[in-house]
């Protein structure tokens, strides 16, 4: 029951994040929402953990540092960067339903680093699940062809992210998981820094309330909550952790319909469901190994 509330929970702080990232670049450039969310992310987590959890250890050794900066780099550096720029071209709900995908990347990495002949079953739900995203994004790609560079842009981060968690699960942490998120996300932060220095202006930012609002749901929900319940699930179990993508899409089309006035059409509904067809067809494959 225990996994169970935390997965459903996390399906739901998980889903919002593409609702508050789509609010907050009305106000500023991409990179610096996501920045600002990463930085401070990170501290909080740090010093929450040397506040209140001083029986963990905290400062990693330099191999963990170097371990930690790799993991960082692939799961927020790159990953929320293109998550960010994309949702410019992307409406909340197709990012939502995009990020879905991430188990059957993961699969598939998963078996190419287990030097393994990827199954006709793990490339079959690959094909649905891009299929799904693909026809759920038809009306917006015939509205507007620029949905096309916001599809790559995202498709390229969650291949990313799908090999973050991949090296998460096979590689082995001494320290505890809320403190490897710590410090992942604050390395993941700085590591973005000089991209965004470079890429934005910071003169025409409109730091309001907006802004507020999306930084502070992205980093106490999202960032600390979700993640934090991610990497619990993942450490008892990957692959039954990654079926609670499955309601994502779900999430993130009521988040978006409720919020952003995201209108659902019957590509968004079949679109969904091909997606969640191949999630369901790709459900039963050999676990991560971490050997």
């Amino acid at each position: 029951m225990k996994n169970i509330a935390f997965g459903l929970l996390f399906a739901m702080l998980w889903s919002s994040a593409a609702v508050a990232t789509k609010l907050g670049i009305l106000s500023v450039h991409p990179l610096i929402l996501a920045n600002v969310r990463l930085i401070l992310a990170g501290i909080f987590m740090l010093s929450i953990s040397f506040l209140f959890q001083s029986n963990r250890r905290i400062q990693p050794s330099r191999k963990e540092l170097g371990q930690l900066a790799f993991f960082g780099l692939l799961n927020s550096t790159i990953y929320l960067g293109a998550f960010v720029l994309a949702l410019k071209f992307l409406s909340p709900g197709i990012g939502s339903l995009a990020t879905a995908t991430n188990p059957l990347f993961i699969t598939l990495l998963s078996a190419l680093l287990l030097q393994r002949k990827p199954q006709g079953k793990e490339m079959g739900s690959l094909m649905l699940g891009l299929s799904g995203i693909l026809l759920a994004s038809y009306p917006q790609l015939k509205l507007d062809p620029s949905v096309w560079k916001g599809l790559l842009i995202l498709i390229g981060g969650i291949i990313t992210v799908s090999a973050a968690t991949v090296y998460y699960v096979r590689t082995e942490w001494q320290l505890h998981s809320f403190v490897i998120n710590g410090w992942q996300v604050l390395i993941g932060g700085l590591f973005l820094l000089p991209f965004t220095t470079y890429y934005s202006d910071v003169s025409i930012a409109n730091f309001d309330l907006r802004f507020l609002f999306s930084v502070a749901w992205l980093i106490f929900p999202v960032s600390m909550g979700a993640l934090w319940l991610w990497f619990y699930l993942i450490d008892q179990d990957p692959i039954s952790a990654s079926l609670w993508m499955f309601l994502c899409p779900v999430f993130g089309y009521i988040y978006a319909y409720l919020f952003s006035g995201e209108s659902i059409t019957i590509f968004t509904l079949i679109g969904t469901l091909i997606v969640i067809v191949g999630l369901y067809v790709g459900k039963k494959q050999p676990r991560v190994s971490s050997n």
